[in-house]
């Protein structure tokens, strides 16, 4: 049987908040992994309906929560996994037409890796507490390259996808980066392509 409330308290850095029933007493703790893939992110003041489960320790969480007024929408994993590999198709076929040097491929997929990696590490250590990894550094990357593995990772572990600040420094870098491989592509960045060309081989 599904029971109502509302979430009453939501951390949406460290996934996870308490749901205050309907019916009154004690408040439920909430996971994000309870939501469906694709529902849009818990908010305080939200009502939900879900399942109450008991762990082996005796305490309940609930499962099966469905946000109200929520719909189907496409996986934001699946959608920025398939835009960062469009983009890196994009980019190798600008090698296999010899337009760029294939070390500039290379260097998306390395720091794509890399940025993988760091937001990984910084979303574990935003559970136990430890020293984070500095956004600069997480923007760093982005700005050389590693933004659509940033893209994906941050819908994936579904950390940094949310605060506005950083999300908008984060367009920034991908604009950026992209700016400077067309600039590279054109008849102006021509000579830069060829001192690289030249530098790799």
């Amino acid at each position: 049987m599904r029971a109502r409330g509302k979430i009453a308290r939501w951390n949406d850095e460290k996934g996870f908040g308490f749901i205050a029933p309907g019916s009154g007493g004690n408040q439920v703790f909430v996971h994000i992994k309870a939501l469906p893939r694709g529902s849009r992110r818990p908010e305080t003041g939200v009502d939900v309906s879900y399942e109450i489960v008991t762990d082996a320790q005796g305490r309940s969480r609930a499962e099966n929560v469905r946000l109200a007024g929520s719909r189907f929408s496409p996986d934001p994993a699946v959608t920025a996994f398939i835009a960062g590999s469009l983009f890196l198709a994009f980019v190798a076929a600008l090698v296999v037409q010899a337009r760029i040097p294939v070390a500039i491929l290379w260097l998306y997929l390395g720091m794509s890796i890399l940025s993988l990696g760091m937001y990984a590490m910084d979303k574990s250590a935003a559970r136990k507490g430890d020293q984070r990894t500095p956004e600069n550094t997480l923007h760093a990357l982005s700005l050389l390259g590693g933004w659509p593995g940033a893209m994906f990772a941050q819908q994936l572990l579904r950390h940094k996808s949310r605060k506005t600040s950083f999300r908008v420094v984060f367009w920034l870098t991908m604009l950026m980066n992209t700016a400077a491989l067309v600039y590279l592509l054109s008849p102006y960045g021509s000579a830069y392509l060829g001192m690289l060309d030249q530098m790799t081989n």
